[in-house]
């Protein structure tokens, strides 16, 4: 499993978008699926995929959260046919951000918000090894600009398996950037890449929880050290959710709980979803005493 996992959530009127995603990246599928009844969005639907090998979890349970283009998606193409490709079929119905044309980083590269809203960055790699096809971005602005690099740090100090990797600082000159803050910086986090940049431009967006990373632990001592070292504001935190010092939201959620929705049954689940909707962080005993029906 996959320690990090990049966590969406839609409206539910936009569940044909599992079918866009799926069928615009080669080695995808749909893995599993459950409904959760009687929560605060009614009854949810949510959905685990791979895309391209990847794994990513959907959330269908209603219009709270839009996506920005805070978080987006780095997609490293091969060759220029698949650059063209995975452009026209991500980017039919949306809004470029950038247009796809030659860069001096890229030969070959758009930015887009799919249909969905969702972002995408479709860059053709030009013989580079893609040891990563899909890669996750944030961007740091407004009260963030310049605290890319800081997050990193901190980020990686967080995981085993974490480092920081290629980083590219903004020169003099590149108004309205201030020199020696993060262009793009690289870095693995528990054994995935991630990308940062900071950007001092005006933007009409930040992190919200349309995008979280849900973050798998073994057990309790896990839950509780991550939870203290990330959660930053009281109130977000609910069921499992929280917001780090940045604003980004993540998911600290036990192994188990993916355990109990291949194997529960519904009452089992019904159960299960009561007890942590009362919870802000997870209390693994609590969650099994509700699983068992105890």
């Amino acid at each position: 499993m996959q320690k990090i996992t990049p966590h969406l959530w839609f409206d539910r009127r936009s569940r044909d978008a599992l079918a866009l995603y799926t069928g615009a990246f080669e080695n995808s599928r749909v893995k599993s699926s459950a409904t959760l009844a009687n929560t605060p969005s009614g009854s949810v639907e949510i959905v685990v995929l791979e895309l391209a090998g990847q794994p990513f979890q959907c959330l269908f349970a209603g219009p709270e959260f839009k996506f920005t283009p805070a978080v987006s998606f780095l997609v490293a193409c091969a060759t220029r046919e698949e650059t063209e490709t995975l452009w026209g079929r991500l980017s039919a119905n949306g809004k470029i951000l950038m247009p796809f044309a030659a860069y001096p980083f890229s030969e070959l590269y758009g930015w887009c918000l799919d249909r969905y809203g969702l972002s995408w960055q479709v860059m053709f790699v030009s013989g580079r090894e893609i040891e990563q096809k899909i890669t996750p971005m944030l961007m740091f602005i407004g009260p963030n600009c310049g605290k890319a690099e800081e997050a990193m740090l901190f980020y990686t100090s967080l995981f085993p398996d974490s480092a920081i990797g290629h980083l590219a600082r903004y020169g003099a000159g590149e108004i309205p950037e201030t020199e020696g803050t993060v262009k793009y910086g690289a870095f693995t986090l528990a054994g995935q890449t991630l990308v940062v940049m900071d950007s001092a431009r005006a933007h009409p967006f930040a992190f919200n929880e349309a995008i979280s990373f849900m973050v798998h632990c073994a057990d309790q001592q896990e839950v509780d050290r991550l939870w203290a070292a990330l959660s930053a504001d009281p109130r977000a935190e609910q069921c499992g959710w929280l917001k780090d010092r940045y604003g980004l939201s993540w998911q600290i959620v036990p192994n188990m709980m993916d355990e109990m929705m291949q194997r529960g049954s519904p009452e089992q689940m019904a159960r299960v979803t009561q007890a942590f909707l009362k919870m802000k962080k997870f209390d693994i005993a609590k969650l099994q005493s509700a699983f068992d029906g105890k």
